[in-house]
């Protein structure tokens, strides 16, 4: 009996082959319009976003607030967008327990994603964290559900050690990614991480599994700089989804305040974007 093979398999041998040496940018958009044209610039990857999805939708970033279900559907037309490699931001995995996390990555999975990532943040202000127990579980859960799901696809451990507040967030980090990394994650992220020295130290101590890290601010390092210091994947998280959120809320606010439109200075022309997403739809038939 012969297995016809995954539509998405090419996509997960690349995003597997561009793990493997160098330094790539892997960035963020929100919807299929963003998707597209960052494959233009040729950006040989996209992550999706959970913040520039939630936002676009009037919505804060968090589970509670966005469910799973809506969710992967977001991610699966972002899959369907582009023909690149697509990383899913897939927060938690919208479920506390281990069976419910490996329960969701299969769906995940499904959608042709040919990455995602788990975080250990619990939602909760009291106790941002899971017990490292827990969190590693979690992990392995993911792995084993993608394991059985048959599917290469890329496993992300995030330890939310500096978002969440921890008082001593990098060797914390350290420690949760020293776990996730024996529990099976392919790649390891600790987002919050930022300065030259602890970005090598982190990149030495989880050798010779990839280290993902995220510049959401212009911090004056560069992709070479990056490149450098041994990172494998750099993503911007909700940046590019921000950055957005900046020109609309200056020319917005100039308008309401001032009954100015100088907001409308040095836009992108109608033509250019209306003759490039015509371009793409011809390409795409």
């Amino acid at each position: 009996m012969t297995t016809t093979p995954s539509p998405f398999a090419a996509r997960r041998a690349r995003f597997l082959e561009l793990h493997e040496q160098g330094c790539f940018v892997i960035p963020n958009p929100w919807d299929a319009g963003g998707a597209r044209y960052l494959r233009h610039l040729g950006f040989p990857a996209l992550a999706t976003t959970s913040a520039g999805f939630a936002f676009s939708r009037g919505l804060p970033d968090s589970e509670s607030a966005v469910s799973g279900a809506e969710m992967l559907c977001h991610i699966e037309e972002m899959v369907a967008a582009v023909d690149l490699p697509v990383n899913a931001d897939f927060a938690s995995g919208y479920a506390h327990d281990p069976e419910g996390v490996a329960e969701n990555v299969q769906l995940c999975a499904a959608t042709g994603v040919a990455g995602l990532s788990i975080e250990d943040s619990t939602g909760d202000r009291a106790h941002p964290l899971y017990d490292l127990s827990l969190a590693t579980a979690r992990v392995r859960a993911a792995r084993a559900a993608i394991d059985e799901s048959g599917a290469d696809v890329l496993l992300t451990a995030r330890a939310e050690c500096f978002l969440s507040g921890h008082p001593d967030p990098f060797r914390e980090s350290l420690r949760r990614l020293l776990a996730y990394s024996e529990a099976g994650a392919d790649v390891l992220y600790a987002p919050g991480v930022r300065t030259p020295d602890d970005i090598r130290e982190l990149v030495a101590a989880v050798r010779p599994k990839p280290v993902n890290i995220l510049v959401s601010a212009n911090t004056g390092l560069t992709v070479a700089d990056l490149a450098e210091l041994g990172v494998r994947r750099v993503s911007v998280g909700s940046a590019l989804a921000r950055a957005a959120w900046t020109g609309f809320l200056s020319a917005a606010r100039a308008i309401a305040a001032e009954g100015s439109f100088r907001g409308f200075d040095d836009m992108v022309p109608f033509a250019e974007l209306n003759t490039f997403f015509g371009d793409e739809l011809a390409r795409r038939r």
